[in-house]
């Protein structure tokens, strides 16, 4: 083996919420052999605490207007920014982007090659020490192809350097190493497709072919979730070598972890954009011998849970929720939720409080002007947030479910409670000790001159409506009927988390996986529940009622109900652009068309006004480009289509 492969580069001094400072007792930017790195647990826990470093956050990357990545969900004031470049089909403009956490550089001086590299004091801590998407998902895989090679069983082709470790502890630092590898390929792949499966550390020949399709790739990644699941522990608290961090070690991976990101990547493989291998799509048409796996998946993953409800359960009530994104036993932690099952780790407190006042306009209790925020589309909001009935908008509107309970002229009233939850929609009291205009908020809007005071902020400089008629409220804190503003100290007592996966996701994807391969109202021999039922526990949790029986004979039509309840359920947590491109909808027109709700102060009359109209054409818009030198290294390596 040649020398430089057996040094490493450590690069430590992250803050975790989870104290994983315990196994970093090294100095930054250390030259280590690997001999001494795997000597010991201890140290070897320290470089896989690296690995978890580099999970990138999807809303904390600095600059959180540029960095979200919007669907049909969401609309940005400034289309210059990263999102407008995504509405555009400006894809290289995206992942040319330093500031964006695809394509965030990383340097051991700076952090980013980006403008702002070279001045360390203005550029973002944040950014400095977290590459994005691409460039961090390579480091860790081989990161984790490193660890696989010194842990590993001789037998098993590897060099068993942990001599002065016990059983117990290799086999935790493996499965550690062996989720990463498969994760940090689904990192990429969510995003550019197929991509080869690096399974060893690469030393001189990188000319590795880019693979034909999306499941041979996803395949390979399964067969690390499953050593995953047989070498992790159920939970850390338990182990003897997770005594150092006892009580603070919810952010580390689990067997429930791997299951759940194992049915992930397998339904992710089966979907409809991966089956029809970017050359046809039929947004119904799955993979069932994949879901079949991804439901044998979940079903580990909801076992698991069933048997330990202390550790994870679904919040019982709309108002539990908020444990899930905002609420916190102390400033910095993770919200103690029981639905907790993975997430980006570190950050800082001012990261988290400037994502959470882009959901809430920040003219807010200040009235001033030039602050960009993300505000939820009406089209989405109309599409998918439907009636208390249980109804969608467009079902309750046919008749042929019951009475219709939507009325055009006061579309705010009896809507999914979610709606109210998770939006404040005008009218609605902001803060009761407050005076007028900040009392209630004021979203109509007649002409530039004559709006509400909470519509707009910079509009006027940019030409564009910076505002839709809503804003979301999901990862922002209302305390004694409050909402607080990005000024208030009381901001700091909270952390908003957006999760890579929580146990409502599980639930959901458990549905669509079965739904696909055996129908609604089927359950599978390993766990005792059909796609039907897991769909109705959500929406009793919500107060709706059950799906309609109509809708569950109808195969197509349930699974629109599925996706629908996936939705809202999941609305404004980073999954939406990913969706509606593996379902194969994105370039449909009711998912290409932003639009706003404009009405005046008494709201006697509604107009839907189009923001935007996304550029999506099928197959160029459905994944992200390569960079252009990256396809020409070598001739197996093509770029993705259209592009």
């Amino acid at each position: 083996m040649k020398n430089y492969t057996k040094k490493i580069l450590i690069i430590l001094g992250l803050v975790f919420s989870f104290s994983c400072e315990d196994y970093l007792d090294v100095e930054p930017d250390a030259v280590v052999s690997e001999e001494d790195v795997f000597s010991t647990f201890i140290n070897a826990q320290g470089f896989v605490e690296e690995m978890y470093s580099l999970v990138v956050s999807y809303e904390q990357q600095g600059h959180t207007f540029q960095d979200f990545l919007l669907g049909d969900d969401g609309f940005v004031d400034r289309p210059t920014k990263a999102s407008g470049d995504i509405d555009a089909g400006r894809f290289y403009d995206v992942i040319r982007d330093n500031f964006i956490y695809l394509n965030n550089h990383y340097n051991s001086s700076y952090g980013s090659t980006g403008a702002n590299s070279a001045n360390v004091e203005n550029n973002n801590t944040f950014n400095r020490q977290r590459p994005g998407v691409y460039d961090g998902s390579l480091r860790a895989i081989r990161k984790a192809n490193i660890v696989i090679n010194n842990v590993e069983s001789e037998a098993n082709g590897g060099r068993d350097l942990m001599v002065n470790a016990t059983q117990a502890e290799k086999d935790v630092i493996l499965g550690q190493a062996y989720f990463f590898r498969a994760f940090f390929h689904n990192e990429i792949m969510k995003f550019w497709g197929r991509y080869p499966y690096i399974d060893k550390v690469l030393v001189d020949d990188f000319a590795i072919q880019r693979p034909d399709t999306y499941k041979e790739v996803a395949l390979r990644a399964n067969e690390d979730y499953k050593k995953a699941i047989e070498l992790l522990p159920l939970d850390w608290d338990n182990e003897p070598y997770g005594q150092r961090t006892r009580g603070e070690n919810n952010g580390r991976l689990t067997k429930l972890t791997a299951y759940a990101f194992q049915g992930k990547n397998l339904l992710l493989a089966a979907s409809p954009l991966m089956k029809g291998n970017n050359v046809s799509i039929n947004p119904y048409d799955y993979d069932t011998e994949l879901c079949d796996m991804a439901v044998e998946a979940f079903a580990g993953a909801l076992k698991l849970a069933d048997t330990n409800p202390a550790r994870y359960r679904l919040a019982n009530t709309l108002d539990e929720l908020d444990d899930v994104f905002w609420k916190s036993s102390a400033p910095g932690a993770w919200p103690g939720s029981t639905e907790f099952i993975f997430s980006a780790t570190g950050g800082s407190q001012g990261q988290a409080t400037r994502f959470m006042a882009s959901g809430v306009n920040r003219a807010i209790h200040t009235n001033s002007a030039g602050y960009e925020v993300i505000s939820p589309t009406h089209n989405f909001i109309h599409n998918n947030f439907g009636m208390a009935n249980g109804l969608s908008i467009e079902d309750d509107l046919s008749g042929q479910f019951g009475p219709t309970t939507y009325d055009p002229t006061k579309p705010f009233e009896n809507r999914d409670p979610r709606f109210y939850k998770w939006h404040i929609i005008d009218g609605d009291v902001i803060d009761p000790g407050a005076d007028n205009p900040h009392k209630t908020a004021q979203l109509w809007f007649e002409s530039s001159s004559v709006k509400g005071v909470h519509r707009s902020t910079n509009a006027e400089n940019i030409k564009i409506l910076n505002n839709t008629g809503y804003m979301w409220t999901k990862f922002f804190p209302k305390v004694d009927g409050k909402y607080h503003t990005k000024w208030n100290p009381i901001i700091n007592q909270y952390v908003g988390v957006r999760m890579h996966m929580r146990l409502t996701d599980v639930y959901l994807m458990y549905a669509e996986a079965l739904h696909a391969s055996k129908g609604a109202s089927i359950a599978p021999a390993s766990y005792n529940l059909t796609a039907e039922g897991a769909i109705n526990l959500l929406r009793t949790r919500a107060g709706i009622p059950n799906v309609h029986p109509s809708i569950v004979a109808n195969n197509n039509k349930f699974m629109d109900e599925l996706r629908r309840e996936r939705a809202v359920e999941l609305s404004y947590e980073a999954h939406r652009w990913v969706d509606i491109r593996r379902w194969g909808v994105a370039h449909l027109d009711k998912y290409r068309r932003k639009l706003a709700l404009n009405f005046p102060q008494d709201r006697s009359s509604f107009t839907e006004l189009l923001l935007v109209e996304r550029i999506c054409e099928f197959p160029k818009h459905y994944w992200l480009p390569f960079p252009i030198e990256q396809t020409q290294i070598y001739e197996g390596f093509p770029q993705n289509p259209g592009w």
